[in-house]
């Protein structure tokens, strides 16, 4: 099961990520982790970020990091408001980044620098609002 992949600190380090990034923003972010990839690696992502409903936020800005960790494959999804706003190659500098730390063993380091990344570009494009709530859970989805 690839919640067990995880230690609890790791699990703990990843959702302080997800709440960190999104204080200062009206965006979402989503982690989702599996073992193995059923399928076409970013159908497979389109596929948990509708599960997550990540697509009914109201101004379109989930960001969802997947990662199937048995098949070393991850994708970074923008929902259409997030992504009409960041420039070109944004994900890709987040992934190089996420790499090098995957590439050293530290998964949950590499999750939680992407995730503080992208919080960064979400605060600029939509910061907080005082009537901000929480469309989406900040824990980790685990598949199996």
């Amino acid at each position: 099961m690839a919640a067990k992949l995880f230690t609890d600190h790791e699990k703990e380090t990843i959702v302080n990520a997800v709440k960190t990034a999104e204080l200062n923003t009206s965006g979402e972010i989503r982690v989702h982790i599996e073992r193995s990839c059923p399928e076409e690696l970013l159908d497979r992502a389109a596929y948990i970020f509708e599960m997550l409903k990540m697509h009914k936020t109201e101004l379109r800005n989930g960001v969802l990091f997947y990662l199937s960790v048995d098949d070393h494959q991850f994708a970074i999804l923008g929902d259409a408001g997030i992504n009409a706003r960041v420039r070109e190659g944004f994900w890709d500098e987040i992934k190089e980044t996420m790499i090098e730390l995957f590439r050293a063993g530290d998964l949950a380091g590499g999750l939680e620098k992407g995730i503080l990344m992208a919080g960064e570009q979400l605060k600029v494009h939509f910061p907080y609002q005082a009537d901000d709530v929480n469309e989406l859970s900040d824990e980790i989805s685990f598949g199996k």
